[in-house]
């Protein structure tokens, strides 16, 4: 007799608290955006703080979600812990080389490299970056939609998806951090100051269209294998 698991029928998420949901997104938002920005910001522009102190003060606001994740959920939100990691990251590149303006451009070049290469370490990992991720935009953090998440990685189709996810994240951003240190060296800094950022949210847009569209294509095919064996088996008894 087939089983779902065999085919990857995989079971259809629980309902989602709305509030729940509303609640985290707006801790997650405030502890590891909003918040690290204005005091990085502040310390650098009106308290004349270097780049390295400010950033590790900013780094700050991720532990403190952790910290409050631990005490409201009774788990660690690995969410945060990425965040703190790439603010860590950010602050040891910040300090290596001079602070001339083709060697900011680089070190931000660096930084989204060795976010990419922190991709490709975590296929070596129990589970890849974007299991972590995906279960941050797909759950609203209950217990009970975590567990349909981590329950789902008992399928093949749902390991090997966020496997190519998370490959493809990690290849994209190391190939866009040596093509914009090559266009550093090749561009006069006016030029690059402009195109940095763009090629920066340029991958990230092009990245998550992919990254969406794919899932959907992914979920698809399982769902259409499932019907398959569905069929099969209905057909032979």
């Amino acid at each position: 007799m087939s089983t779902p698991a065999t085919h990857n029928a995989r079971p259809a998420p629980p309902k989602r608290s709305g509030g729940a949901a509303a609640l985290g997104w707006i801790l997650t938002i405030v502890f590891n955006v909003v918040a690290p920005i204005i005091t990085y910001n502040t310390l650098t522009k009106d308290h004349g703080w270097s780049e390295f102190s400010a950033l590790m003060l900013s780094s700050a606001w991720p532990v403190l979600e952790s910290v409050i994740s631990l005490a409201w959920r009774r788990k660690l939100d690995e969410f945060a812990v990425v965040t703190l990691v790439f603010l860590v990251i950010t602050a040891v590149v910040s300090l290596i080389g001079a602070h001339s303006a083709r060697a900011l451009l680089i070190k931000d070049s660096g930084v989204t490299g060795l976010f990419g290469l922190l991709c490709l370490g975590t296929l070596l990992a129990p589970r890849p970056l974007m299991f972590y991720f995906g279960r941050k935009f797909a759950t609203d953090g209950t217990p009970e939609s975590t567990a349909w998440w981590n329950g789902l990685w008992q399928y093949e189709g749902f390991r090997t998806t966020l496997t190519r996810m998370t490959l493809v994240w990690g290849l994209a951003y190391i190939a866009e951090a040596i093509v914009r240190i090559v266009l550093a060296y090749t561009l006069s800094t006016s030029t690059m100051v402009v195109l940095s950022p763009i090629m920066i949210y340029a991958v990230l847009a092009a990245l998550g269209v992919w990254t969406t569209m794919y899932g959907k294509r992914s979920q698809a095919e399982g769902e259409r294998r499932a019907a398959e064996a569905a069929a099969q088996a209905a057909a032979a008894s």
